[in-house]
């Protein structure tokens, strides 16, 4: 009797696993987001896969049997002509020179991104397809023809499939994070952000994201190299893939070589949440054959996350320039991979109240990916932390705002000191009007001294000569390579001044698309509406709304009548426009021949006023392809929509 409790206890505890497990999975491959740190993922998996052990009992859709998640998207989809199945793991590094056993093996770093397979036919890029649910995957051609290093042509001419990972680098995805304005919609790690670019109906957006694509497997095709793994991979470097780092090891050395790359993870700007071993013979891992969900000749190793248990002693409320608060943790500090952390963002509300976090609670903290400090789990849980009922940095009201999925602190005052400062340092940015050597804490310093309350005030700062040069920190010398720096960043775009501007959801990229939609005439720009902007692909409902409802606020519109004032527009946008291609849209296919590659042809057409999309439609003016008697699925789609089809040498004509 006892035992059937048991069991029947055990049943209901993998039910739960199973569906936390698969809530959190919907979320981070299907949705491009994560709401459970990895190493409680993997906790909750092996404590799953410990029951269906002890009970020889596996429940529908278990994660320990389902391969990634079932997608949903407005992209199309195609079927693998082989699975993509999950790797089976370890956190044991002599697991791993027991598993080579005598064989040579791969061992590289398991990048963090999305999982991408490639096709070429001819020495062209033919197809990008995701991993998706591991049989079914989302054709991306369009994006990955836009990868920063994936080569479009190359010199092999036979049929070429190949799998690799589609990521974004550290030092990139800070820079497009702090580019985005709506606090809620950043991303909280460079995976989910490669993710959301490389499956963007939009190809404009994901080329002003850096993805980039590092080749791990070659599946078919290529040159005498189908009996070495190493072989393979020198292989597609020839052919101008950039691949995953690796070094060939043995059992004897594997070890050696997994604490070489430890010591590399803490500098790599690429992010990696493991490393992968693969037998170097071809033939001899294939011959092992696979389970129902992992390949035998291949296994994953897990960073063994160092968890350190400290004292939280307080939540320190970071303001925002777009008035969102953050909680950051404070706690005892502690070393973890070789250096001292004492703080760790919380994100949001509801991350804090899901972690229960109260002063003097004992947390037990971590690097995820050995890099990033994050809260593992909280011990105590006295959930007594209070949220400010005011600002930290200006004393006005805060508020509580829910957007069904996340709770978060935001200040009510829109004159709040930290909004200021934080507006302003996005508004010289490199990407927005660029005003070099001008620091947050130099604005600081002016915005306290009454000198800037707006941003064409910065145009006027030669007015407090005498008080800027006595301020510490500056001298007669600093303040002359200020004034430089502002006259030259008078002459500036309309799509920096746009960006600069902050309006709520425009990024760099939106920015772009709204200016050249609009002919970067700066009166159709800043006057369009809700319906007008819905019809640029990739601006949606609520971002039009915004847009609008910004530049109809007649505050707004006085600092931008000001600031007008003060600067001009360098012409150089508007030179394009009446090149001949404004407002035409062009698809590209087939082998080129005046041109070395499509993204030289694309940028032509781009800095004619035209645009470049991956796929015909209806709004497809010109499909260039110089085989018109192509049996390509483009050429049969812009027949059957009366779309011209013109070569290359038409093309040069119309220029």
């Amino acid at each position: 009797m006892e035992n059937e409790k048991n069991g029947s206890e055990k049943i209901s505890r993998m039910a739960v696993l199973t569906a936390q497990l698969d809530e959190a999975a919907k979320a981070y491959y299907g949705e491009d987001r994560e709401i459970m740190p990895n190493i409680e993922y993997d906790r909750l998996y092996d404590e799953l896969a410990t029951l269906e052990a002890e009970t020889g009992i596996t429940l529908t859709g278990s994660p320990t049997v389902r391969v990634g998640y079932s997608i949903s998207s407005e992209l199309v989809k195609e079927a693998h002509p082989a699975p993509m199945l999950s790797l089976d793991k370890t956190k044991d590094p002599e697991t791993l020179a027991e598993w080579l056993t005598d064989k040579k093996g791969l061992l590289s770093w398991k990048l963090d991104g999305l999982t991408v397979a490639l096709t070429y036919l001819g020495g062209q890029l033919e197809k990008a397809v995701t991993r998706g649910d591991g049989a079914i995957g989302e054709v991306v051609s369009h994006t990955a023809r836009t990868f920063k290093n994936l080569p479009l042509k190359i010199p092999f001419k036979g049929e070429l499939l190949l799998r690799g990972e589609a990521v974004i680098r550290y030092s990139d995805f800070e820079r497009i994070n702090a580019e985005l304005d709506e606090a809620e919609s950043k991303y909280k790690n460079p995976r989910n952000l490669a993710s959301g670019s490389v499956r963007q109906l939009n190809s404009e957006i994901t080329a002003g994201r850096y993805v980039r694509f590092y080749a791990f497997n070659l599946v078919a095709g290529g040159m005498d190299v189908h009996t070495s793994r190493d072989a393979q991979m020198q292989f597609l470097k020839t052919q101008g893939f950039e691949i995953v780092d690796y070094f060939v090891v043995t059992a004897q050395d594997v070890v050696s070589a997994v604490h070489q790359f430890a010591e590399r993870a803490e500098t790599n700007d690429l992010p990696s949440d493991g490393l992968v071993l693969t037998y170097d013979d071809v033939a001899y891992g294939e011959s092992l054959g696979q389970t129902s969900k992992f390949p035998r000749d291949a296994i994953a190793f897990k960073w063994a996350d160092e968890l350190k248990e400290t004292t939280l002693q307080e939540i320190e409320w970071s303001a925002s320039r777009t008035g969102l608060i953050n909680p950051v943790a404070i706690f005892e500090p502690v070393e973890i991979e070789g250096t001292t952390v004492s703080r760790a963002s919380v994100h949001n509300i509801s991350i804090m109240e899901e972690l229960a976090l109260g002063c003097g609670d004992k947390i037990r903290v971590y690097k995820a990916n050995m890099i990033i400090p994050q809260i593992a789990e909280n011990l105590t849980r006295s959930g007594d932390m209070p949220i400010p009922s005011t600002c930290p940095v200006c004393g006005q009201a805060t508020e509580i705002r829910d957007s069904g999925e996340v709770r978060a602190l935001f200040c009510t005052n829109e004159n709040c000191l930290a909004r200021q400062i934080k507006s302003f340092t996005h508004f010289v940015s490199r990407n927005a009007i660029n005003i070099e050597g001008l620091s947050e804490q130099a604005l600081e310093k002016f915005i306290a001294a009454g000198f800037i309350r707006e941003f064409s005030d910065l145009f006027g700062l030669s007015r407090h000569r005498d008080a800027i040069i006595a301020m510490e920190g500056f001298g007669a010398r600093s303040y002359e390579k200020l004034i430089e720096a502002l006259d030259a960043a008078r002459i500036t775009t309309r799509v920096r001044l746009l960006y600069g501007l902050g309006i709520p959801t425009i990024g760099l990229a939106n920015a772009k698309l709204i200016c050249r939609a609009y002919g970067y005439d700066w009166d159709r720009i800043s006057t369009a509406n809700i319906e007008g902007l819905m019809e640029i692909d990739g601006i949606g409902e609520v971002m039009a709304e915004r847009y609008v409802e910004w530049l109809a606020d007649a505050e707004n519109q006085g600092k931008v009548r000001r600031l007008l004032a003060e600067i001009q527009f360098d012409g150089t946008e508007g030179a394009a426009m009446g090149s001949g291609l404004e407002g035409l849209v062009f698809v590209i296919t087939g082998s080129l021949e005046t041109y070395p590659n499509r993204e030289s042809l694309k940028e032509l057409i781009e800095s004619k006023g035209g645009k470049v999309t991956g796929s015909v439609s209806e709004k497809t003016n010109y499909l260039i392809n110089n085989d018109r008697a192509s049996a390509s699925s483009k050429n049969k789609k812009a027949q059957s929509l009366g779309i011209p089809i013109i070569t290359e040498t038409e093309f040069n004509a119309m220029l």
